[in-house]
């Protein structure tokens, strides 16, 4: 098994570090992943208003003053959504015992579902206080969302994080730290499917490739299309990928050992797929609805 596997890149998971008078300052690849995510995801944003013919009317949802005053709204909605998801899916016995460490976000711990959740209720609040039409808003948002996504599995990769179960693919990594000891079998390691990596290339770049596809030919005139097909997608995308993922640990049991939350111990979901189940059923209702309607015509279309 270990002859077949790849060893993991010598990376760490710090970019640079300086100390100066005694303070330490680190940008860590994590950091960076928010960073790209969200400004990469505003200059797309950007890109795409600049093309009026893509959008109802051939008029954008939104000017570029709007745009920078909602990545405020966007940004707290994944910083304080995505903590407090993980919070209270994942660990709120823990947090319910330690209340002081709910803010503590340089310790790891953020749930994309809670910060989509976040960033939408941001996004109905400034669709609201604004006047924009809430669809087309979150259409707008959807279509940038996959390069956060991309961005973030792969800084999971080089944190050595959230790893997948042990296979004797060849393209099994060897990760170090926790997987490692968690993977110890008679005194030697085995090699685990890199999820982090499926998760990039389902939820991220496919996902990403596919909505720009949609709006360049004309999806945008439907408004929800593209929302129901990002929730949709990224749910499927999820479901399949947890597959190959280990579960959190407070989820495994002898009993349990692949950390099933809602049926038996070999068939059944995980957390992950649990919360990923309303967003498909949101994600194709949005697309049946948005089919249903008639397309919007630009006022130079017959």
């Amino acid at each position: 098994m270990i002859a077949a596997a790849i060893p993991f890149p010598d990376i760490s998971p710090e970019i640079f570090s300086v100390t100066l008078g005694g303070f330490t300052f680190a940008l860590r690849w994590y950091a960076l992943a928010y960073i790209v995510g969200i400004v990469g995801g505003w200059a797309l944003a950007r890109y795409a208003l600049h093309r009026a013919e893509w959008w109802p009317g051939e008029q954008a949802p939104m000017t570029p003053r709007q745009l920078e005053d909602a990545m405020t709204w966007v940004t707290l909605g994944i910083v304080l959504g995505g903590r407090l998801g993980y919070v209270f899916f994942y660990r709120p016995g823990y947090y319910v015992e330690h209340p002081a460490e709910i803010l503590a976000v340089w310790q790891g711990g953020m749930s994309f579902h809670g910060g989509l959740i976040g960033t939408g209720l941001g996004l109905i609040v400034f669709a609201i206080r604004h006047a924009i039409p809430l669809r087309r808003i979150l259409d707008l948002a959807a279509l940038v969302t996959p390069l956060g996504l991309l961005c973030g599995r792969l800084a999971n990769f080089v944190n050595a994080e959230l790893w997948g179960r042990p296979t004797d693919a060849p393209w099994g990594v060897i990760f170090p730290g926790q997987a490692a000891q968690a993977c110890a079998t008679a005194g030697q390691l085995c090699a685990r499917h890199p999820s982090q990596l499926y998760e990039a290339a389902l939820e991220g770049a496919l996902l990403l490739v596919v909505l720009w596809a949609m709006a360049a030919s004309g999806a945008l005139r439907r408004p929800g299309l593209v929302t129901g097909v990002f929730l949709a997608g990224y749910a499927l995308g999820r479901m399949v990928a947890e597959h190959f993922r280990v579960a959190d640990a407070q989820y495994i049991t002898p009993d349990n050992p692949l950390g099933h939350v809602i049926g038996g111990p070999v068939w059944g979901l995980s957390m992950g797929q649990v919360l990923s189940l309303p967003m498909l059923v949101v994600g194709l209702g949005g697309i049946a609805l948005s089919l249903r309607a008639a397309p919007a015509r630009g006022p130079h279309q017959a």
